[in-house]
């Protein structure tokens, strides 16, 4: 094998294919990228069983051939080479890069030992790529880290017609985003829960491509998901299990909430939050004209701050946790957030709060983006 390719594009290719690679592997093989060159073009290809990555570029082959190499070394060598031409070339058991006055010789891997890429001819339908970053930045956030429960570290897909909706939870909020779907396959309705950490790497890989084609495979076989924009692909086991029905937790109708500027709320609650503890919540008082934040810290720290805010409804007293509010506030992306109040049969306990977004003070609420919040645990 021996090609040469130019090294900006290179170092892209490289990126891709080693981004979803194990910290640590169960194999050393699954360590590696697979190269191989053939006629116009290479193609790199990482995969560990559960989740694959595969990108083809355009190169000068000399020699067609495959080769299997350590990804994260070659990865850190590709991001540091001059900028010239690489040439790359295995001779036996080495593979020599060399670009400009740089010259590497690396060990190579038994590539006939190294497992099959999943490849996927079906396309189930089609996102536009930047709204398909946006929503899963907005939703993935609130996937759970806790492996004790696998089926709530991933994004539930739910394709139904003309609509994909993203939803994550992790007990304790609720995050859910709405987004176009242009049907592609036979099937109109599908479900697919993909691990979280998976997601969010293909909102940043594919976020510039334009458009990206979903695959969602269920089989005899196997169970997975395909992502493909431009000239790449990732592919992922689905996380099996039924997911909880979140969908329930949402008030079909919200009398009383309140209308707040975002960046102002983000800014009070980021000040007042430096004096609690780890954990703690904010108590925050919402009357007419404006809404109260106060945090008690140790010792006699205390902080309290008002913001603007119109209020539909009775006032309300909520304690809610900073950071996950942050993180709906933030996710919203508009310059206001509207703060619904739901009621329980205790009536000195509020409910879950829902928070969607404005773009103006008065406009009814957009229900594309939905992020339910209650400091006790939503799933019991």
């Amino acid at each position: 094998m021996r090609f040469t390719v130019n090294r900006d594009v290179f170092s892209e290719a490289v990126s891709f294919a080693v981004k979803l690679l194990p910290q640590r592997p169960t194999q050393p093989l699954l360590s590696g990228v697979l190269i191989e060159a053939d006629g116009g073009e290479i193609t790199l290809s990482s995969f560990d069983y559960e989740t694959s990555a595969r990108t083809n570029v355009i190169a000068e082959t000399v020699e067609p051939g495959r080769a299997l190499v350590s990804g994260r070394l070659l990865g850190e060598i590709a991001q540091r080479l001059p900028h010239a031409d690489v040439e790359i070339s295995l001779t036996d058991t080495r593979i020599q890069v060399r670009c400009g006055a740089s010259s590497f010789s690396l060990p190579a891997m038994p590539v006939e030992e190294y497992p099959q890429v999943p490849r996927i001819d079906t396309v189930s339908g089609s996102v536009p790529a930047e709204v398909f970053a946006t929503a899963i930045a907005q939703v993935s956030l609130a996937a759970s880290k806790d492996d004790v429960t696998p089926v709530i570290t991933g994004v539930q897909f739910e394709v139904s017609e003309n609509a994909l909706t993203l939803t994550a939870t992790d007990r304790y909020r609720v995050a859910t985003r709405r987004i176009d779907w242009q049907p592609l396959g036979g099937d109109t309705t599908l479900t697919a829960l993909v691990p979280a950490k998976v997601v969010i790497e293909v909102g940043k890989m594919f976020g510039s491509d334009g458009t990206v084609e979903v695959a969602i495979v269920k089989d005899s076989d196997r169970e997975l998901v395909a992502f493909t924009g431009g000239n790449k692909t990732v592919t992922s086991l689905l996380i099996k299990g039924n997911y909880p029905p979140v969908g329930r937790l949402f008030p079909e109708f919200i009398e009383n909430y309140a209308v707040i500027n975002t960046a102002e709320l983000v800014e009070a609650v980021g000040r007042v939050g430096l004096v609690l503890e780890r954990e703690a919540a904010l108590r925050f008082s919402f009357i007419e004209g404006q809404v109260t934040l106060e945090a008690a810290g140790t010792e006699t720290a205390q902080a309290v701050e008002t913001v603007d805010a119109h209020l539909v409804g009775d006032e309300m007293i909520v304690s809610l946790k900073p950071q996950f509010l942050l993180d709906g506030l933030r996710s919203t992306h508009a310059e206001f957030a509207r703060i619904g109040f739901t009621r329980t049969e205790n009536a000195s306990k509020p409910g879950p709060v829902l928070i969607t977004s404005q773009r103006s003070k008065d406009e009814v609420d957009e229900q594309s983006f939905r992020y339910l919040l209650q400091p006790n645990l939503l799933l019991r």
